[in-house]
């Protein structure tokens, strides 16, 4: 790792030291929040619950669902509106204004329409998580240099080999900057759901355990959730990396 990444490894560590030493010292109240040891021994005790793993293989099933078809039909979105300049000059403003709308008001009427389960919680990951890739997409499309088609064309490259082995690689990092937000915002999605209203799942739970005062139980699934989406947005965010030093585009 380099200096910045121990600064950032650090500046975490010492944040959960001081916070232990509050919780432990009584300068913050069990009620208010736990130890982080205190959080780490209930997450061990949470996953040898059956109910518990039932609850996060749901959650994870649908952001898993929620990921794919944000990203793929994102990915076709974006290179259909690129390729059709009217119908992006139609669609833009609105992918613009969308970030601007709670998508979460529309929470009843995906209830009306898939019912109380997975696939309403799915439709609300998709339509916060699909922006994103649709925007980078065209993006990243946009940012190919021109000098890479004009190549290509002048080695009497096909469409097909033009697209797949000169065009897509030149957009990837902007591509993957469309999978990043796309899988942020789905989790976002799925497990807000959860919260608002869902018959299993993570955020279930967290919002029963905070309903029934139980802040043991609340702060391990808060910890499972953090471990978890840590995890994905740095593996996301070193992919995204290394394909901006392939293309010299960081």
């Amino acid at each position: 790792m380099n200096a910045v990444a121990w600064t950032r490894v650090a500046v975490i560590v010492g944040f959960v030291a001081l916070i232990e030493a509050l919780c432990r010292f009584g300068a913050i109240k069990p009620f208010t929040l736990i130890a982080p040891s205190a959080m780490a021994v209930s997450l061990v005790a949470l996953l040898q619950k059956p109910d518990v793993r039932a609850d996060l293989l749901f959650t994870g099933v649908n952001v898993a669902i929620t990921v794919a078809i944000s990203v793929a039909g994102g990915f076709a979105a974006g290179v259909l509106l690129h390729r059709f300049a009217r119908a992006r000059r139609v669609v833009s403003p609105l992918l613009a204004a969308s970030y601007a709308v709670p998508m979460f008001v529309f929470y009843p009427v995906m209830i009306v329409l898939f019912g109380l389960g997975r696939w309403s919680l799915i439709a609300i990951g998709v339509m916060l998580g699909i922006v994103g890739m649709i925007v980078n997409t065209i993006d990243g499309l946009d940012r190919v240099p021109r000098v890479y088609t004009k190549t290509a064309a002048m080695q009497r490259m096909s469409p097909l080999a033009t697209t797949l082995l000169v065009v897509l690689p030149a957009a990837t990092p902007h591509l993957v900057t469309g999978v990043k937000l796309a899988v942020t915002y789905s989790i976002t999605g799925v497990i807000a759901g959860e919260f608002i209203l869902s018959v299993a799942g993570l955020g279930r739970a967290i919002a029963l355990a905070y309903n029934n005062l139980d802040n043991a139980a609340m702060y391990g699934l808060l910890l499972v959730l953090l471990i978890a989406t840590t995890a994905i947005n740095v593996a996301i965010h070193a992919w995204e990396s290394r394909m901006h030093r392939i293309w010299g585009q960081a």
